[in-house]
């Protein structure tokens, strides 16, 4: 639990990219961006307070334009993928997407003194694929490997995946995503997202 929290946490400093960011290289990108969101959070006494409707918007205001949550939730789906239409994909991918954006939102509340390390990069100029190696520290606690992998489209580099000490989060969420379906559909699988979020945003709003 511990550890999925820190994952979490790395995945909110790293996802709050600017939209110059696109132009850099992906380790760069990660540096950079890393070492500005960090200053905000822990300078930011409402989000340090627990606000999460604050550290939601400022999620939908950085994240949204540097995910590819269409792979991601590919990526989710494994072979269940495809059995989806069009259509079904895309509600998939919206409500993935607001899980985690949420998830996130709330791990940003709970970032206080990790410290993240970098380890050293490698890629070929004609890469479109790229692993950004990290290790999340804190006091009292292991250190904890956190990489990101990153693919370049068009619109620029977009994180498809990130390994908390060797897990996925998108082959993380495969096992529960193939047994709703299983059971009750992709329709279903739908409805269990959305009735999740739904959950999850009262909670949020109560506090």
């Amino acid at each position: 639990m511990k550890r999925g929290l820190l994952g979490l946490l790395a995945g909110v400093v790293f996802f709050a990219l600017p939209v110059f960011a696109n132009d850099m290289a992906p380790d760069v990108l990660v540096k950079n961006v890393t070492s500005e969101v960090l200053d905000i959070v822990r300078k930011d006494k409402d989000i340090q307070s627990g606000n999460t409707k604050k550290s939601i918007e400022l999620v939908d205001a950085k994240v949204l334009p540097h995910f590819n949550f269409k792979r991601m939730t590919q990526l989710a789906l494994g072979r269940e993928a495809r059995k989806t239409t069009p259509e079904q994909l895309t509600v998939l991918a919206e409500e993935f997407k607001t899980l985690l954006v949420r998830t996130y939102a709330k791990a940003l509340t709970e970032f206080r003194n990790q410290e993240v390390i970098f380890k050293p990069f490698k890629m070929e100029a004609a890469d479109t694929d790229a692993k950004v190696r990290t290790e999340i520290r804190q006091s009292g606690g292991k250190p904890v490997p956190m990489d990101y992998y990153l693919e370049k489209l068009s619109s620029g580099w977009k994180v498809y995946d990130m390994e908390v000490g060797g897990v996925s989060l998108v082959t993380n969420y495969r096992s529960s995503f193939s047994q709703e379906i299983q059971a009750n559909g992709i329709d279903g699988l739908i409805r269990s997202l959305q009735a999740k979020n739904k959950s999850t945003e009262t909670v949020q709003k109560a506090k």
